[in-house]
């Protein structure tokens, strides 16, 4: 692999567009699960792009789990794994992480906190991390005709406030409860939880920034907005998991781990979080709880 080494990000992704075929064939298919949401704003950036051309992050639709998707596909080619994937969209969170287990999932196009990653490790293997600690900033979350929400102007007034989440979100949860909260309500399901805050049953959730739609989350009868002052700050790194008992499984884990290395090489990671807008400017954003997590 010393020749891809020395080879730039840029070039690579050249030959890729010019010789389709090179990269595998196309018999060759991985079947992959999707939450229906992140694959639709995937679909709808790429906008008849191969996902190996990208190279620019901004724009319509972009937002993390799209440049989660889009950045293991191409570590994965850049590291040797020459299979394409078929897509199976739906309602899929936790159900991702039974699949992984029992080996009928690869991997986990969504990156895992590490907490969560290695609370699974016998099942899974764990990637070097996508986004280091200290660079995972998220967007506080609310109903637009939430007012006690829009009019918080420091951390204690989060304490007439409530907020959803789950437990088995680790960094998420710990990083909750150390706000002071009024109530810290428990619902494990992503959608029922945004359905949950937009119906005001509870204040907010915390969900990265989606400049590209204007800080906004809709979803059928769902209307989310993001504070346009504070962020938080999660303490932890993200990683991809490749699951143990697939039969493409240590493969797939060993080009990821070579094709991650070459694009953090290459600047390319950070670059697509800043491009996407997820990792924020900080002069146009406070940290929330920055006294809690010195």
């Amino acid at each position: 692999m010393a020749w891809i080494q020395k080879a730039s990000y840029t070039f690579i992704l050249v030959l890729l567009s010019l010789f389709p075929n090179a990269y595998g064939n196309s018999d060759k298919h991985v079947q992959m699960y999707i939450r229906d949401d992140v694959y639709n704003d995937y679909v709808r950036f790429l906008d008849g792009r191969s996902p190996l051309e990208i190279t620019d992050f901004r724009g319509g639709y972009i937002r993390r789990d799209v440049v989660d998707m889009i950045l293991v596909q191409q570590a994965l080619l850049l590291g040797g794994f020459n299979k394409s994937f078929i897509y199976q969209t739906g309602n899929v969170n936790f159900r991702n992480t039974s699949l992984l287990r029992q080996g009928k999932l690869l991997l986990s196009f969504d990156s895992y906190w590490l907490a969560d990653a290695q609370a699974e490790k016998k099942d899974v293997f764990i990637s070097d991390a996508v986004i280091e600690e200290g660079e995972y900033f998220a967007g506080i979350y609310y109903a637009p005709n939430n007012a006690s929400v829009e009019k918080i102007e420091q951390i204690n007034d989060l304490k007439d406030l409530s907020a959803v989440s789950t437990p088995r979100w680790r960094t998420d949860w710990q990083t909750l409860s150390l706000l002071p909260l009024q109530r810290l309500a428990v619902e494990h399901e992503w959608v029922a939880q945004a359905h949950m805050v937009s119906r005001k049953w509870v204040d907010f959730m915390l969900m990265p920034l989606m400049p590209s739609k204007g800080n906004e989350y809709k979803l059928e009868d769902i209307h989310l907005i993001a504070h346009k002052k504070w962020i938080v700050l999660l303490l932890g790194s993200r990683h991809f998991v490749v699951s143990r008992h697939h039969v493409d499984g240590e493969r797939a884990f060993k080009a990821l781990q070579i094709g991650l290395a070459l694009l953090r090489q290459q600047g390319a990671i950070k670059k697509a979080y800043l491009q996407a807008g997820f990792t924020p400017d900080l002069t146009k954003f406070k940290v929330l709880n920055a006294s809690e997590v010195q």
